[in-house]
């Protein structure tokens, strides 16, 4: 390997820290391998990271385009930026919630800040949101509900430490491989265990001691019969309800029959019991985006929190992990000003707002009072007229989106910039598209799962006609708002950021490059230049948490059904999941499968049922390994059917990772966190004329209404 660079692996939010070597001559990575002076990883790398950073697939974007007479063209950055300039400034003199902006937990955090202080400082808008509220806005709710203040309060150094680890609506083991392998050694300790706790029998279940399955859409009742269990048995923990608690009494008595809840949940009292007894052990509960990703998803959250609250398992070697999928979607909610303003300061704290308005120079009144939609929203709103551009950076939201023919036509609608390293669905009919720097070519921070900021850095030139995301936010804002931007390098924006968050609960400002030159990776909090955050709320034996009575607080929510239940004409249940070799909407990986339909998993039992429904019909049949239509109500795709026992009956399950899948999820959205009910709708499977699966079958790069 040439000349070898530290940075961090930008696949997934565990923060490997990697080695990227350079070429010879041209562009690009001349190998990549685990660093073993990383603190996160110590040189431990799945085979995912290195080859999505060293051999990315997709096509990449090397010119700037504008469209013209409906065709897109290449074109210089002076034309490109002039025409972006233009109309932002022409939407902006209508209505500064006109623009709207839609960033990314694949940018470095001085990329994510610095678009969160043109959006909001800049341009002033409140339709401005990030790709992170679709897989993590749930958990960041709940965290505030219970603790005042998001992220975990747990991290990787208490993996070897706990005796339980629950995982529930996640699968590490293909989303997360290294840390898994952390958890699976852990579990597989004397005396230890692990619990898996999906509808499908995952990968991570496989590897599990105990899996339990229950219905889709019904975590919240499972998790509430476990708290009725644990309180029905009197294994709570009343003296650390009593000293670091409140709300402890309003939650059990709003406790369903555990019963009740059980079989609304599809699992037996058996399974209940087990699950309520593990807690007795010191228990780390990850979840992932089968918590997250419902219209219930912050209220399911805060109930898996209560039950690490009710046991008394807080504390080193137990606790609340929520794991985090994209590489900075930690780094977005610190710095971006998406749902707070950056160190997590408060939206509604007028003395916030106005802190952030001095330290950008702006009046006060140019920021909005409100966070905004969520991203569902902001495409709601082309429709009703309020939101006229849209500037998407670092996301595909026309694949990403729920209901995703519903959001193309919205966005269809609007004039639209994307900013990306490569082509995807949403290029497909921009007005502008800005070429931009991807992992190995880009200079910045990011922030893990477990709050460790590292340094990603560069090892590859740039092509000549692509730039930094950095360097377009800042050279935009400086053109509609002079000024904004008097720093526009890395360093010193990121010493801007960190200089804000002095004195939050996610202070970075003891946190320099120069220190993460020498250490590698700082976890936060860190008010100075030798502190770095541990557990968190948790100092010398004592309990403080950053809510007013600086207790943690229970929460009350109960399952109320699901939000799309099966019927007669949509008799199945459509769930969705990670792949080993996907990344996100796949644009990083469709070089395997763009000339092939969705994979659509299905119990056997479940096709045989549903080719008896079809009896009679000689022509008519479902097969294995064959085509068929799978059908919601909003919409209809040609998939490819595989016969799969890991899935149960009544089910079918889809990659997320395929620009088919979210034709037919449901863009209902948790009223509290905006984040999409994407893990559950109803949906039909049919038979479908061979001979017409070309035509029929809707590719990644297709934009069909």
């Amino acid at each position: 390997m040439n000349n070898p660079v530290p940075t961090t692996c930008m696949r997934c939010a565990v923060g490997c820290g990697h080695l990227t070597g350079t070429v010879d001559s041209g562009y690009g990575i001349g190998g990549v391998r685990g660093d073993i002076t990383h603190p996160t990883n110590h040189g431990l790398a799945c085979a995912r990271g290195i080859e999505e950073t060293e051999n990315p697939g997709g096509t990449w974007v090397t010119r700037p385009q504008v469209r013209r007479n409906g065709e897109l063209v290449p074109t210089t950055w002076d034309v490109a930026l002039g025409r972006v300039i233009n109309e932002f400034r022409e939407t902006l003199s209508d209505s500064r919630d006109g623009l709207a902006v839609l960033g990314s937990g694949q940018q470095t955090n001085e990329a994510a800040y610095a678009l969160g202080k043109l959006a909001r400082g800049g341009f002033g808008t409140k339709h401005y949101d990030a790709n992170t509220t679709l897989c993590m806005a749930s958990a960041v709710t709940a965290y505030y509900d219970a603790f005042g203040s998001d992220a975990p309060p747990c991290t990787y150094d208490d993996i070897d430490d706990a005796t339980t680890h629950v995982v529930w609506g996640a699968n590490p083991a293909v989303a997360h491989p290294v840390m898994f392998q952390w958890i699976d050694e852990s579990g597989a300790a004397n005396q230890s265990q692990l619990i898996v706790i999906d509808p499908v029998e995952t990968e991570t279940a496989e590897r599990g001691d105990h899996h339990i399955a229950p219905e889709p859409g019904t975590d919240l009742a499972l998790a509430r019969a476990v708290l009725a269990r644990v309180s029905e048995r009197g294994d709570t923990d009343d003296k650390f309800i009593e000293t670091a608690t409140t709300g402890f009494e309003a939650v059990r008595s709003a406790l369903p029959d555990a019963e009740e809840a059980a079989a609304t949940a599809g699992v037996s009292m058996h399974v209940v019991d087990m699950l309520a007894e593990a807690f007795d052990d010191p228990t780390l509960l990850y979840w992932g985006m089968g918590v997250n990703q419902s219209v219930q998803g912050t209220e399911t959250a805060g109930a898996l929190i209560d039950l690490c609250l009710a046991t008394g398992n807080l504390g080193p070697g137990s606790g609340p992990f929520s794991l985090t999928g994209q590489a900075n979607s930690m780094g977005t909610r610190v710095c971006s000003s998406k749902g707070t303003w950056p160190g997590m300061r408060s939206f509604d704290k007028p003395a916030e707002r106005q802190s952030i308005a001095d330290a950008w120079d702006i009046p006060v009144t140019r920021l909005p009072d409100e966070p905004g939609p969520g991203p569902v929203g902001v495409t709601q709103a082309i429709e009703d007229g309020t939101v006229e551009t849209v500037w998407a950076v670092a996301t595909n939201p026309a694949a990403g989106l729920p209901n995703a023919s519903a959001a193309r036509d919205r966005l269809r609608d609007a004039f639209l910039v994307v900013q990306d390293p490569f082509h995807t669905d949403t290029t497909e009919f921009a007005d502008v598209v800005l070429p931009a720097a991807t992992w190995g070519e880009s200079d910045g921070t990011v922030v893990n799962m477990e709050r460790r900021v590292s340094r990603v850095r560069p090892a590859s030139r740039l092509a000549p006609a692509v730039r930094t995301d950095l360097d377009i936010i800042t050279t935009i804002g400086n053109a509609i708002a002079p000024g904004l931007f008097p720093e526009t390098a890395p360093e010193p924006v990121y010493d801007e950021l960190a200089s804000l968050t002095a004195g939050t609960a996610a202070d970075l400002s003891g946190i320099s490059y120069d220190r993460l030159d020498d250490e590698g990776a700082v976890r936060w909090p860190a008010p100075t230049a030798k502190s770095e955050g541990g557990y968190q709320y948790y100092t010398d034996g004592e309990w403080s948490f950053r809510t007013p009575s600086g207790r943690a607080r229970f929460s009350t929510g109960t399952h109320n059904g699901v939000a799309e239940p099966p019927t007669e004409s949509y008799p199945l249940t459509l769930t969705t999941g990670r792949e080993s070799d996907g990344y996100n909407t796949g644009i990083r990986s469709r070089d395997k499968q763009s000339d092939s339909l969705v994979v659509a998993r299905i119990n056997p039992d479940t096709i045989e049922t549903l080719n008896d429904d079809l009896a009679g019909d000689d022509e008519a049949e479902i097969r294995a390994d064959a085509a068929a239509t799978l059908a919601s109500p909003r919409g209809s795709v040609t998939v490819q059917v595989t016969a799969d026992t890991a899935v149960p009956t009544e089910m079918v399950w889809l990659p997320i990772h395929h620009a088919a899948t979210n034709e037919l999820t449901l863009a209902a959205t948790d009223p509290r966190s905006n984040e999409p009910n994407y893990k559950q709708c109803a949906v039909s499977l049919t038979p479908i004329d061979v001979e017409r699966t070309e035509e029929r079958a809707i590719q990644p790069n297709e934009t069909s209404t």
